[in-house]
């Protein structure tokens, strides 16, 4: 028996969690654009993650997976009803009740299990609407590269909840309250600023936010000694940050959007200058991932003096724009 949530239409995204976030709040009653929901979700981070244990260091280019739907509710005042697990069974039974009752669900995944995924990595921080079952299949909604509307086995969806290891969560499932109203969206919108920007340039450790751009710089010349499979591990880095659901340039793109709206909004000289540092920074991410690449393809070492090179432009442009917006 096929069950579909009546009056379900998919949000068109391009980064998994506000896409999912875009879906549940669509359904719930309200839509905002992707750039809007990334930047009140204070979305824009840095992390170079490397440990002894991983193949090859891990560039990421926004804030730690379940943050940003936390700091979105947090600033709209939205009611996220979440569930975990460590049984598959009571897993699958508190999605279904839900899409039997016609709520639709966002499910935390390690895209690597999806029948839909084409490039098979492991990456546990994945993030995607259910609105759907049949016997055999779970029907989703996830972000415009993936294909929007799509189907995986239920044995496959059950294994990418399950998965085990880094941003990994224990069958993490939630869903939306429905909103009534959103709160004044200026002051959110002031708040979402200052908070990310004060997150950024104050990192805990040395490898996150904007003290992470500046290490990646040094870390990158290294990388032909930390590889034992220079192209593909090069490649690869460079996909993931131009390609894997970050909206281009490592998330700034999107960032660079959300800014436009502020400052549209706001008519803060700060946050229009804040713009135009990040219309600047935006494509000298894409050049970086570029260099990465053509490193990685020619074992031209260097493309990565020309990256280290950039990562030090970007890191001072940052700092600057994120200097206005505290």
């Amino acid at each position: 028996m096929t069950t579909f949530i009546e009056g379900f239409v998919p949000y068109q995204g391009e980064h998994c969690e506000t896409t999912t976030m875009g879906n549940l709040m669509q359904f719930a009653g309200v839509r905002l654009s992707e750039p809007m929901l990334f930047g009140l979700g204070q979305g824009l981070g840095f992390i170079y993650w490397d440990s002894k244990g991983m193949d090859f260091p891990f560039i990421g280019g926004r804030v730690k997976v379940d943050k940003l739907t936390a700091n979105l509710a947090d600033r709209l005042g939205l009611t996220v009803n979440v569930q975990e697990t460590s049984s598959v069974d009571k897993a699958w039974r508190n999605v279904r009740s839900c899409i039997e009752r016609g709520i639709p669900v966002g499910l935390k995944l390690d895209s690597y299990y999806l029948d839909y995924f084409t490039n098979k990595v492991h990456f546990a921080g994945h993030y995607a609407v259910l609105y759907g079952v049949d016997d055999e299949y779970a029907y989703m909604a996830d972000t415009r590269q993936q294909g929007g509307l799509v189907k995986t086995r239920l044995t496959s969806l059950a294994s990418a909840r399950n998965a085990k290891g880094a941003m990994s969560s224990r069958n993490r499932s939630f869903t939306l309250e429905p909103i009534d109203a959103l709160p004044p969206l200026v002051p959110a919108l002031r708040e979402s600023l200052t908070k990310n920007a004060h997150d950024y340039l104050n990192p805990p450790i040395r490898n996150i936010g904007n003290k992470g751009i500046v290490k990646m710089s040094k870390e990158i010349l290294k990388w032909p000694s930390r590889s034992n499979h220079f192209e593909h591990d090069l490649c690869l880095t460079a996909l993931l940050m131009e390609r894997a659901g970050t909206g281009g340039a490592l998330f700034r793109n999107l960032y660079r959007d959300y800014l436009k709206d502020c400052a549209d909004r706001l008519e803060d000289p700060r946050i229009e200058h804040a713009h135009l540092l990040f219309t600047e920074i935006a494509p000298m991410w894409a050049s970086v991932s570029a260099s990465i690449d053509r490193a990685g393809r020619s074992g031209n070492h260097q493309e990565l003096q020309q990256a280290s090179n950039l990562l030090l432009e970007i890191a001072d442009k940052e700092r600057a724009a994120m200097e206005l917006l505290l």
